[in-house]
């Protein structure tokens, strides 16, 4: 199965949150009671964005974190790459040369680097502000590929 981690996604979340009121400063506590999280969960995602500098830190008394740039400026791959511990890549040859015995004759790995390219341009395509509207149900709808349709409409004949 194709997933981000949890802590990714938890990163998405208390981004999201924290860009729905940029000029904010938000406390580890506020985020993980607002969110539904562990306050330690949420203490940790906060350090490794700060790390990355998508997310600045205040201390003291009336301290917290906020945005480091606006919301329209951070995408969903920043904070993916802040939270992965690996490289992003679908498959291990796509996200780092070097870690397959078989690369060099492996007849998928540019295949997958093409995919693996395509799912990061579409983390890089939605930032925060398209992240932090109100939720609204929508429908999931799933495109097959035009060959597959094809194929399918095909052996129904």
């Amino acid at each position: 199965m194709l997933r981000i981690s949890r802590l990714a996604d938890y990163g998405t979340m208390v981004m999201t949150q924290m860009a729905s009121q940029p000029q904010r400063l938000f406390s580890a506590a506020d985020l993980a009671l607002s969110l539904g999280l562990g306050r330690a969960t949420v203490s940790k995602v906060l350090k490794s964005l700060a790390r990355r500098e998508l997310v600045a830190s205040v201390r003291g008394l009336h301290g917290g974190y906020s945005l480091s740039r606006p919301p329209q400026e951070i995408t969903v791959a920043d904070i993916v790459d802040a939270l992965e511990e690996q490289p992003f890549g679908l498959t291990e040859c796509s996200a780092t040369s070097g870690l397959c015995d078989i690369e060099t004759s492996c007849r998928v790995r540019t295949n997958w680097q093409q995919i693996s390219l395509i799912v990061r341009r579409a983390l890089e395509g939605v930032t925060l502000a398209d992240m932090a509207p109100p939720l609204r149900e929508q429908p999931i709808v799933l495109h097959r590929a035009p060959r597959a349709a094809a194929q399918a409409s095909e052996s129904t004949q």
